[in-house]
């Protein structure tokens, strides 16, 4: 089963996440037949997409979707990932080219410096006018450097919208996607702590690196095989750890034969008759989930007199 894990260290402005996708990380690639379609390097990022994507909703406890994004001018075109509150996430991703063997962040997405991140915050309650908070990043460090892991990306991005040192290490097989995450806490006062000195500040920052430091040890091999008590009892077994009861990511996929009919709408009636024309219906599949969705020529008179008809299946859930 999916499961998160929260931590906190104690007597340190630090906390941390653990989150390993099973069953529902191999149901996206089952719904999207992405094994034999995507090379393993794509569906990789993909699965530390899914597993960054969910650290980071349950890290900012946000109602609404937050939807992870990486697109550029390699042979990938887009790679994206949506995590409700819930922590019921998707992902799916778009290639263009042939990906090199071994490729990494910079040979898919980022080949002549177009690269870039964007983290969307889509409110579910939205007031009038609210528009959806979005961020974007190049795929580069502070020094102009390309970045190379997404992990990489991730941290540089906490660090320059939220000013706060975060560690990830993420990992991906068409097993399961992990991820680990370590973050400094913002405390409150001068010098980040009502009533500290200079050296308390320095002493808080020393217990985040010693932590960090110990996080960055995880190998990949580990955080795929490992189950969360061994990782964290191996990693921090000299602090003093409080966890809280695990959370239980899933697939869902939130698509509905009602938002493809508004979307078909969206196209206009001339359009849809000429594919009712050619084909004799309309199709249309999910790009997270594959479910397909068939419009006759009846549903679509139906849909432009403005009333949808109901019915196709649902894409159901899988933890």
């Amino acid at each position: 089963m999916s499961e998160l894990h929260k931590f906190l260290f104690e007597g340190l402005p630090v906390r941390g996440m653990l989150v390993r996708l099973t069953e529902s990380w191999r149901e996206v690639l089952k719904r999207r037949e992405v094994v034999g379609a995507h090379p393993p390097e794509l569906r990789a990022l993909l699965g530390e997409m899914a597993a960054a994507g969910v650290l980071m909703q349950s890290n900012i406890k946000f109602n609404g979707a937050l939807i992870l994004q990486v697109f550029g001018d390699g042979p990938v075109k887009l790679a994206v990932t949506e995590v409700q509150p819930d922590l019921s996430f998707r992902a799916t991703a778009k290639l263009v080219g042939d990906v090199p063997a071994g490729a990494q962040l910079e040979a898919m997405l980022n080949v002549h410096g177009q690269g870039r991140c964007a983290i969307t915050l889509d409110p579910k309650d939205k007031f009038p006018g609210q528009q959806p908070y979005q961020g974007v990043v190049p795929l580069y460090g502070d020094q102009r450097e390309p970045l190379q892991k997404l992990s990489e990306v991730l941290e540089h991005y906490m660090l320059q919208s939220e000013q706060l040192d975060t560690r990830l290490v993420l990992a991906a097989n068409d097993e399961m996607a992990a991820g680990l995450l370590i973050q400094r806490l913002p405390v409150q006062g001068e010098n980040n702590l009502e009533g500290a000195s200079n050296e308390d500040d320095i002493g808080l920052s020393d217990a985040f690196n010693r932590i960090s430091m110990l996080a960055s040890t995880l190998t990949s091999e580990e955080l795929l095989t490992l189950d969360a008590d061994t990782v964290l009892r191996r990693l921090f077994w000299e602090e003093t750890v409080r966890r809280f009861e695990p959370l239980t990511p899933k697939f869902a996929c939130n698509c509905s034969r009602e938002r493809v009919g508004q979307m078909l709408k969206g196209l206009g009636r001339d359009e849809v008759d000429g594919v009712l024309a050619e084909l004799g219906h309309v199709e249309v599949g999910c790009e997270f989930c594959g479910l397909q969705y068939q419009f006759d020529a009846v549903d679509v008179g139906s849909l432009f007199a403005g009333h949808v008809v109901q019915q196709a299946g649902q894409s159901g859930t899988v933890q």
